[in-house]
C-alpha cells in the first residue's frame, strides 16, 4: 500500500520497499537496522563489462579465424611469445602483474562496500521504508541553528559519518557561554535529524580575525 505523498526535506532520499520476510528484529526502542545504502556502481560495471566484451569478442574472432584455416592475429602471436621466453622477473612483467593486482584490489574493495558516503541512513520506524540525509543537507540544518545562538557571527559546519566539525566565530559574548550554547542547541539539532547514527559533535569558537 503506497502512503500519500508529502513534501520531505531537501536531502532525503528513500528506497523501493524491501521484503518482510528478510527484515531483522527491531532494535531496543522500536526502530529497524539502519544500514548504509548500496551504490549500484554501474560506471565501474559497465568498464569491467565492456573491457571483457571486447577482448573475449575480439579473442573468440581470432579463434573462429585460426580454425577457419587463416592466420592468427598478430597481437595474439607476439603475446603468446613475449610470455613465452620473459622471465618472470622481467620489469614489464612485474609492471603487468602489480596493474593486475591493484584493478583486481579495486574491484574487490568496490564489491565489499557500500558505497554512497555521502548519505547518512535515517532511523527506520517503518519496515517498508528506507531514508537517508545528505551530509550537505544535515550541514546547512546544524549551521543554520548555531547562527540563531546569540553572539555566533557566522558558523562553517562538515558532517562526516561519526563527526560534525563546527567552527563558529563570536564577536560578543564570553566565548566558553557561546561554547556551551552551541553544545546544548546543536545536540538537539543532531537528535532532531533523525539520524541512525548521530555524528560526535566537534565545536570551536574563535574571534574574528584570529586562527584556531
Amino acid at each position: 500500500m503506497s502512503e500519500p505523498a508529502t513534501s520531505e526535506p531537501e536531502g532525503v532520499t528513500q528506497r523501493l520497499p524491501v521484503p518482510e520476510k528478510d527484515e531483522p528484529a527491531p532494535e531496543k526502542g522500536g526502530h529497524l537496522p539502519a544500514r548504509r545504502f548500496w551504490s549500484a556502481r554501474r560506471i565501474p560495471a559497465g568498464i569491467v563489462a565492456a573491457l571483457l566484451l571486447g577482448g573475449f569478442g575480439l579473442l573468440l574472432y581470432d579463434i573462429s579465424a585460426v580454425r577457419a584455416g587463416h592466420p592468427a592475429m598478430r597481437w595474439r602471436r607476439v603475446l603468446a611469445q613475449q610470455l613465452a621466453t620473459r622471465p618472470l622477473d622481467d620489469t614489464w612483467v612485474r609492471v603487468g602483474a602489480g596493474v593486475a593486482a591493484a584493478l583486481g584490489l579495486w574491484l574487490i574493495v568496490l564489491a565489499l562496500t557500500p558505497g554512497l558516503r555521502a548519505l547518512l541512513p535515517m532511523r527506520r520506524t517503518h519496515p517498508d521504508v528506507r531514508a537517508a540525509l545528505t551530509r550537505d543537507a544535515a550541514a546547512l540544518v546544524l549551521r543554520d541553528r548555531a547562527i540563531e545562538v546569540a553572539g555566533v557571527q557566522s558558523a562553517r559546519v562538515r558532517v562526516h559519518r561519526r563527526k560534525a566539525d563546527v567552527r563558529a566565530m563570536a564577536h560578543f559574548r564570553e566565548l566558553d557561554d557561546v561554547h556551551a550554547d552551541l553544545d546544548e542547541v546543536l545536540g538537539d539539532a543532531v537528535r532532531g535529524l533523525g539520524l541512525a547514527r548521530p555524528p560526535r559533535l566537534a565545536v570551536r569558537v574563535r574571534r574574528p580575525g584570529r586562527k584556531g
